[in-house]
């Protein structure tokens, strides 16, 4: 894939350059302080998408445009990104003002396979990816002995790609809650269409695993529902030929948050957050498969609430001879029964301990929830809880101090 690089080295600061056509500023570099921003243009807003990294005299400073991500790097690291969509206004036939020795050019730009390790880390309580980079909504998930998650990678606390989110899903996993490993990117934006890659789930067939999810469009376009496959559980590529919206029924820009899970009736079930426009309701809307390809709706949503707010990132957790139905709407609240499907019923207290938007997996005879504590915004460190039912379904929280290992 070709990439547009611009790369200078700072001999000093402050300084400022930018390019301009007939139409005005296509793109520009500005360093002041300690601070370096970089403000490039598109057709899709007046306002730029703008990077920004900290920088210092004689720092060589690298921007890499790619038609669905812009890259900013100083000596070599990865400092910013941002998510275009639209068409990029810089030609290289633009003028630069003042003159100054920034280097333009055209070249491939070319990834490699990756391992299924990148990296490992110690104790994921309190843990953010880096400085600038933030956990937003987990999607935990028990295989093989290990305890996965999956979570939403976060720039910008949602302002990224004009305030879409640009959110892309990570994977750690672990299996003692004390070393952790990091695997490559499951779902990235690989499509300037992709708004963002919104929560979703993760499920295993006999052949594969599925990662399930919405893509967020912007505006009243509908989010269709989409998947990525991997045979190996770490390195997971997007099925071009899958995708489906929800019925005219349901609000269908707003669908997001598939949770897939196998039922013990023999099919495959799949929760969606929307909502009813005709009632100003919203709803979990339940969809059913025999083979995780062709999806039918059911006559009647899995939970319909009596106000308009759509109930966001439900989960469903089979446990204790219990079925636990999740959602985020005023906190995250549950719901149980003794039924898969029907009869769900609050208990006294319905909150989930566990900051924001958590999603919980069965490890070690307990549910464990991971979610995020905010750090200045939506997104922040990755914080953990767990759970055991008492003999009438009710979730008791285990003190924090427990911990959550093996």
């Amino acid at each position: 894939m070709e990439a547009l690089t611009f790369s200078l080295s700072l001999s000093e600061i402050p300084c400022d350059c930018s390019f301009r056509n007939n139409s005005g500023t296509t793109l520009s570099l500005e360093a002041s302080g300690t601070q370096l921003t970089v403000s490039v243009y598109y057709d899709y807003s007046t306002a730029p998408l703008c990077l920004r990294a900290a920088v210092s005299v004689g720092d060589r400073v690298l921007l890499t445009i790619l038609p669905y991500r812009i890259e900013l790097s100083v000596n070599g690291k990865t400092e910013d990104e941002e998510w275009p969509v639209g068409s990029l206004l810089f030609s290289q036939d633009d003028s630069l003002s003042p003159e100054m020795s920034v280097s333009v050019e055209r070249k491939e730009y070319v990834t490699g396979p990756e391992p299924d390790v990148l990296g490992t880390f110690r104790g994921a309580e309190g843990w953010k990816p880096a400085e600038n980079v933030f956990v937003g909504d987990c999607m935990p998930y028990v295989h093989q002995g290990k305890y996965h998650v999956l979570y939403l990678k976060d720039r910008h606390h949602h302002r990224s790609k004009w305030g879409l989110g640009a959110h892309q899903w990570e994977h750690i996993s672990t299996s003692d809650f004390e070393n952790w490993s990091v695997h490559p990117m499951a779902v990235p934006i690989t499509d300037p269409l992709e708004g963002s890659i919104c929560t979703g789930s993760w499920i295993c067939s006999p052949e594969k695993e599925y990662l399930f999810y919405t893509v967020r469009r912007g505006g009243d376009i509908p989010a269709p529902i989409r998947r990525s496959v991997s045979s190996d559980g770490y390195h997971f590529e997007k099925d071009e030929d899958f995708g489906f919206i929800l019925p005219e029924r349901y609000r269908r820009f707003s669908a997001r948050d598939p949770k897939v899970f196998s039922g013990a009736d023999g099919f495959y079930h799949m929760f969606v957050t929307t909502s009813d426009p005709k009632l100003d309701r919203g709803c979990l809307a339940h969809l059913v498969s025999t083979d995780l390809d062709h999806w039918n709706d059911t006559e009647e949503p899995i939970f319909f609430d009596d106000i308009p707010d759509e109930p966001e990132c439900s989960d469903y957790i089979c446990y204790g001879g219990f079925y636990y139905l999740i959602y985020s709407q005023r906190g995250t609240r549950y719901r149980f029964s003794d039924k898969p499907f029907s009869d769900f019923r609050e208990p006294k207290d319905p909150i989930i301990p566990c900051a924001s938007v958590p999603k919980g997996a069965v490890w070690d005879n307990r549910i464990v929830f991971a979610g995020f504590l905010s750090d200045g915004g939506y997104a922040g460190t990755m914080t953990f809880r767990s759970a055991v039912a008492d003999e009438n379904g009710e979730l008791r929280f285990l003190p924090k101090e427990q911990g959550e290992r093996r």
